[in-house]
């Protein structure tokens, strides 16, 4: 929207739906202006809106990208190139890597709350992790009916006082705990975990495990653009999200820090107005008289 605006042609590819994993929050409290809100229902304003400025081709992936005298950016449906580029390309869930994890994976292992919690109304569910997708995802499942079981790996949540408050007395909690195995036939029969502290093991029973321990950058597209990445695999920028690589900004999750939407909306209109005016007075050609 900031490019369309600055007069950039802008053209937004997206693999998937527009909204990434913001559509996977049962409910958003933090976002300026819109009280209590659907990530779902956040995800369709973000992207109506948007869509007065930009066409958005949902679905098309990003195959390769390379840099000539512009970007050659190639999708399954054909080429485009560009002046610029701006890298949005976010997180996806960590994985435990446990036994049973992908064996399971769709048959009582799950990463999303959202998508797979009504098929668990009313059952045992586990919940891995302590930060505040964790929490969420903890309330929506007890909100569902569930019986919810927190695991987590350190002697306290990491979320923040207002979740822990929610879950205080409605969940059920294992501190100082790992998963060591998920067990099942068909579908998942419950969990082997082991206290840190004590060495002890119990096996619980449960009918569903949710995972939500963090998330990995998606960072495919920026490394055969030889973008620079920090020691945890994120994208380095300078205050202008611009990266090593003249031309390739970076915005959102992808960049680490502070992973809040409103952070992410912002970094990217500062990215689109870099590029616009380094498309129209690029700094690099500066550098090299």
């Amino acid at each position: 929207m900031y490019g369309a605006r600055s007069g950039l042609k802008t053209l937004v590819l997206e693999k998937g739906s527009a909204g990434g994993l913001i559509s996977e929050a049962p409910w958003i409290e933090n976002y300026l202006g819109m009280g209590t809100v659907k990530g779902t229902e956040l995800t369709e304003k973000f992207r109506e809106h948007a869509k007065r400025y930009v066409e958005i081709r949902e679905f098309e992936p990003v195959e390769h990208i390379e840099k000539n005298e512009k970007f050659v950016i190639k999708t399954l449906n054909g080429e485009y190139e560009s002046g610029g580029v701006i890298l949005a390309t976010g997180t996806s869930r960590k994985k435990l890597g446990v036994k049973g994890e992908t064996e399971f994976s769709g048959r009582g292992v799950s990463y999303c709350a959202v998508c797979d919690g009504y098929f668990f109304k009313g059952k045992k569910v586990v919940v891995v992790g302590g930060g505040n997708t964790a929490a969420v995802d903890a309330l929506f499942l007890k909100n569902l009916g569930c019986e919810v079981t927190m695991i987590h790996r350190r002697n306290s949540l990491r979320a923040e006082e207002a979740y822990k408050k929610q879950l205080k007395g409605r969940v059920n909690l294992y501190l100082n705990s790992i998963i060591e195995e998920i067990v099942g036939d068909r579908a998942v029969k419950g969990v082997r975990i082991r206290n840190t502290k004590d060495g002890t093991e119990k096996l619980l029973e449960t009918d569903g495990v949710f995972i939500c321990i963090g998330e990995a950058p998606n960072t495919e597209l920026a490394k055969k653009l030889m973008v620079s990445l920090d020691e945890k695999g994120y994208i380095k920028t300078d205050k202008n999200q611009r990266t090593n690589v003249n031309g390739v900004y970076a915005a959102g999750d992808v960049t680490g820090g502070v992973k809040q939407i409103i952070v992410a909306c912002a970094e990217g209109a500062i990215a689109a107005l870099s590029a616009f005016e380094d498309l129209r007075n690029p700094y690099w050609a500066k550098k090299a008289r």
